[in-house]
């Protein structure tokens, strides 16, 4: 995978971490960071170039976690986005588009996250 595609999928993936944050807050879910990159952690004296320092995110309900997103380091070969549903086998595997993240050769847009989370938070609260 090359620099420039590294920087899109990094440039997406902080796109979709609006979107988490703001879908999250419409549903009254929690959103969390998880995990930083690990060469923001590690960086010491070196200038730090990602557009964010947030490699993973959790969306809560009521205490409970409900989704993970995270993407991978810049150490990894083939990189992407993940997307999981907690307590099931449900998840989503994403890479860098020429604008937006792709689901296999279908963008993922917002409405397409909003679809997931609503079915998620629906699944949840009829348990409850």
């Amino acid at each position: 995978m090359s620099h420039a595609h590294d920087s899109a999928l990094y440039a997406q993936w902080v796109e979709l971490l609006g979107w988490l944050e703001a879908e999250a807050a419409t549903r009254g879910l929690g959103f969390e960071k998880v995990a930083d990159f690990p060469d923001y952690i590690y960086r010491m004296e070196r200038p730090y170039d990602l557009p964010t320092t947030v490699m993973s995110v959790s969306l809560s309900d009521q205490g409970q976690p409900l989704l993970v997103a995270g993407v991978s380091p810049r150490h990894v070969d083939l990189k992407g986005v993940s997307l999981r549903l907690m307590g099931g086998s449900k998840h989503w595997h994403l890479h860098a588009g020429e604008r937006t993240l792709l689901e296999g050769k279908r963008p993922f847009t917002r409405e397409r996250l909003a679809a997931l989370l609503d079915g998620a938070v629906r699944g949840v609260r009829q348990i409850a």
